[in-house]
């Protein structure tokens, strides 16, 4: 509508501005005319120059002032009064300036927005009770009102004016948004996005966090001041050395099977991995299950889950490869999990085969040696073989030794240990109860060594680990079904020292790992002994039992010194915390373990003295 009236003004103006050029074009022919035909009287012909200088827009009186001013100043006499008015109209027209018309051009704008504010100060009214004869309700004056209008019997009249808007009061007006449209999904979408790997990956790392929120406890009545510490401190010290933290065990998982294997994760230290062996209760079930374990949160279900067709034998975390799992089974594979993989089934396998070169019997030990760039996964079975594989190809071993001692008799290995920071030299323990030291590689690669006493098969191996100022690197211990635990030195065949202190099956032995005369055991009975060799070399220093009689398989440090691990036949694993005398050394405990070691080397000598003097003097003999 705006554009056609702006269209209609513009033709009205073009049409305007038409005639006007018509009427100046006829008004300049009657003017030619008039000059070229008879001239009129003096007072016509003036009046109408007159006319035509004031239609052309030259004043009259301002341009007979001003040619006359021009003849002065050229030297020209103006002419006298009896000169036709014609002829001073022409001469003012040949020195005016000529005038012509130009062209029109429109141009559009757009109109400049003006703002303005407005600010209105808001006083508070004073208010004015006056009383009504009539009815007694008071009116509110504003005294800022005008006064009422004399004569007119009427208040003036005021209007409610809408306060300017700030930035802040449009801020703190509700922004109402309009909701989207939720479009229901069919069941065929609903299943296809449930099994995408987004989806998956969303709800375990949601559900594992409400898990872990769900089971935490926090203390409130935590006093930061230590106005209690000393008391607890007190407690400790007093008490016992050895003090429960917790238990794992799952239901489903855990129940009817043994714990074979435990391990702490080098990169996450809050991670526990325990294997477990075949359900005979439940034959439906996996045969073998490795589940991680959580001691950060109070959760009590498992981390990780994975499970594989045959018992779980030996287990580690992969030292150099923080989320792959190792496992070692009955059948003689070696499984990889990775917990990345939403799969509780292996990633990775060795081939089940009797070939020669892969494991035919159980492999009950396992572990990765080495550096960050140069390491293997290493692994013994009863088969007598000692394999070291490469993680990325688990078809073949990279290499592969056979146990034999004098060349004809195979090693059934149980158990294995490196010395501290050597890669090359091992111990191997046997189930015909003889502790071996082999070599990998060099001129005397296999058994070299053998060490008898034990009279039972050696469940448990562990070579001394502490670093410190004395290096005890050679002295190792072994545990037995004989109910024994027996400290070696690998430079020497002889036995140091005996401990005899259990009357049940003795299934592990593990030296602290920041404790230089402290080590621990677990034996068939429950119990669980802390041994501090600078306290005293008869009797363990710390004891403890598990309760519903259940027998302890497995027991492992943690790299902190403080914590123990130990699982037992029934599927739990028991968390233990050393109390700190026990498990933090001293700085003399290097030089007193080193003078221990002197004083058992005395007293077996003075054994084996006594034994060959009772047997010279024999009657047998």
């Amino acid at each position: 509508m705006a554009d056609r009236d702006r269209k209609a003004e513009l033709e009205r103006k073009k049409a305007k501005l038409e005639a006007m050029r018509e009427e100046r074009k006829r008004k300049q022919e009657s003017l030619q005319e008039a000059s070229a035909g008879a001239t009129p009287e003096k007072k016509d012909l003036r009046a109408e120059t007159e006319e035509f200088l004031r239609e052309i827009g030259i004043p009259l009186t301002t341009t007979t002032d001003a040619g006359a001013s021009h003849q002065q100043q050229a030297g020209e006499q103006k002419p006298a009064d009896g000169t036709s008015v014609l002829q001073e109209a022409v001469y003012l027209a040949k020195n005016q300036a000529v005038l012509s018309f130009s062209k029109v051009t429109q141009t559009n704008l757009p109109p400049r927005d003006t703002v303005s504010y407005n600010k209105e100060t808001q006083t508070p009214k004073e208010t004015i009770e006056r009383e009504d004869e009539d009815n007694d309700s008071s009116l509110e004056v504003a005294v800022d009102t005008p006064p009422p209008i004399p004569g007119s019997g009427k208040m003036p009249h005021t209007s409610m004016h809408k306060p300017t808007e700030t930035p802040e009061d449009a801020a703190s007006v509700p922004v109402v948004e309009e909701k989207p449209v939720i479009r229901e999904l069919s069941e065929e979408e609903r299943r296809k996005i449930e099994m995408s790997e987004d989806f998956l990956n969303f709800f375990g790392r949601a559900s594992a966090i409400l898990e872990r929120a769900m089971f935490e406890e926090v203390d409130i009545f935590t006093d930061y001041s230590g106005a209690d510490s000393e008391e607890q401190r007190g407690g400790q010290l007093e008490g016992e050395q050895l003090k429960l933290n917790r238990q794992f065990f799952d239901e489903r998982w855990s129940k009817h099977r043994t714990v074979t294997s435990l391990d702490w994760s080098t990169q996450y230290p809050e991670l526990l991995l325990a294997s477990y062996n075949s359900n005979q209760e439940n034959p439906n079930e996996p045969e073998g299950v490795a589940l991680v374990w959580n001691i950060k949160f109070k959760k009590s279900t498992p981390e990780y889950i994975f499970h594989c067709p045959s018992p779980v034998t030996s287990a580690c975390f992969a030292k150099f490869h923080p989320n792959l799992i190792v496992g070692g089974t009955y059948s003689g594979q070696i499984m990889v999990w990775d917990n990345r993989s939403h799969k509780h089934t292996p990633v990775q396998r060795t081939p089940l085969s009797a070939l020669a070169v892969t494991h035919t019997h159980p492999v009950y030990w396992i572990d990765v040696v080495g550096s960050q760039n140069a390491h293997n996964l290493v692994s013994i079975s009863t088969d007598g073989k000692i394999c070291f594989w490469n993680l990325d190809m688990l078809t073949q071993p990279q290499d592969s030794l056979e146990l034999q001692h004098k060349q004809n008799r195979t090693v059934a290995s149980w158990c294995c240990s490196f010395p501290y920071g050597d890669f090359n030299n091992y111990v191997v323990g046997s189930e015909d109860g003889a502790v071996y030291t082999a070599c990998r590689h060099g001129s005397k690669s296999g058994i070299n060594e053998i060490f008898e006493s034990h009279q039972g098969p050696v469940t448990g191996v562990d070579c001394h680990s502490v670093p410190g100022p004395v290096d005890f690197s050679p002295y190792f211990l072994s545990s037995s079904f004989d109910w024994t635990v027996k400290l070696w030195n690998m430079k020497e065949t002889r036995l140091l020292h005996s401990f005899e202190d259990n009357s049940d099956y003795i299934f592990d032995v593990k030296w602290s790992p920041i404790h230089p005369a402290l080590f621990s055991t677990v034996d068939g009975s429950g119990r669980l002994d802390l041994w501090n060799l600078n306290i005293d070399t008869e009797v363990p220093s710390a004891s403890v039992v598990v309760e519903n009689n259940a027998g302890l398989n497995k027991c492992r440090w943690h790299q902190g010194g403080h914590t123990i691990a130990a699982g037992d036949d029934n599927g739990k694993v028991h968390i233990y915390d050393v109390g700190e005398p026990l498990a933090v050394p001293r700085p003399d405990d290097w030089s007193k373990f080193s003078h221990t070691l002197q004083e058992l080397k005395l007293e077996q000598a003075e054994q084996e003295e006594d034994s060959a003097s009772l047997l010279s003097q024999s009657p047998l003999r």
